[in-house]
């Protein structure tokens, strides 16, 4: 009877094609947004992780070999955890803005009292960037971004293959300085219901000005939130087209840093 015999070298070639890939995979499923949100359970986050790797394994390239023990493998395991991270760090701004654009609008319109606990971060937000947050989502789903970011996922291992240095110097600064184009696009978004609560007030002042009986603290406060309700639900229909395009760039960002 034939024995089977299985070495070392066999097991570490098997092993590295696994387990490589999944220390990338589960960086980015960590930070990433919708995926690495507290709602979802860890063991289900590990079980998703392990069962992506499983699906895309087939399909990537040669990957070094993996020793039992060494340091080299340590920093490789903390530079495909880094790439991964990363890559969920930026789609998380897309997300990020929207929480953003909802603070800017509550304070103009009188709503920032009225706050929540964000159940995907664990922090306390406005309840307009918990709606905002909520629509987007479910926004970024209906066109198909999750499968576009997994698809950059998937071509990371192409374009930065494991053990070619990970993200170049000069990325870390263009990451930094892209925090700035989350701040622009929020404003972006925000500035039509800004421009018009400021007109909402300035024409409080002039009635103020013009009849000083009149309690502006009595009755600006509800005609502002109400005024500013209005202004949100009239505007968002904006906000839908904007959701491809900013994909778009935060998709394109990410290639720029794995192209380096």
């Amino acid at each position: 009877m034939n024995e089977l015999f299985v070495t070392d070298v066999q097991i570490a070639s098997w092993s590295s094609h696994f387990l490589w890939p999944m220390f990338r995979i589960a960086g980015f499923f960590a930070v990433a947004p919708i995926f690495g949100a507290r709602t979802v359970p860890l063991r289900v986050r590990a079980a998703f992780t392990f069962i992506m790797t499983i699906m895309i394994a087939p399909v990537l390239p040669e990957m070094p070999n993996m020793e039992a023990i060494g340091i080299m493998n340590m920093l490789l395991i903390a530079e495909q955890m880094s790439i991964g991270i990363t890559l969920g760090l930026v789609l998380q701004m897309l997300f990020q803005m929207f929480v953003l654009t909802g603070q800017t609008i509550s304070m103009q319109a009188g709503l920032g009292f009225a706050s929540m606990i964000d159940p995907s971060n664990g922090v306390s937000v406005a309840t307009l960037s918990q709606w905002y947050l909520t629509l987007v989502t479910l926004l970024f789903l209906a066109i198909n971004g999750h499968l576009v970011v997994i698809e950059v996922l998937i071509d990371s291992f192409y374009i930065m293959p494991i053990g070619s240095g990970g993200i170049a110097k000069d990325m870390w600064m263009q990451l930094a300085n892209f925090l700035s184009w989350m701040f622009k696009a929020s404003l972006t978004i925000s500035l039509p219901a800004i421009t018009s609560l400021l007109l909402v007030n300035l024409t409080f002042g002039i009635l103020t000005r013009a009849a000083p009986q009149l309690n502006v603290f009595s009755l600006g406060f509800p005609v502002t939130m109400i005024c500013g309700i209005g202004i949100i639900l009239l505007t968002f229909n904006n906000v839908v087209p904007l959701v491809n395009t900013f994909t778009e760039d935060v998709v394109n960002f990410m290639h720029l840093i794995l192209e380096r």
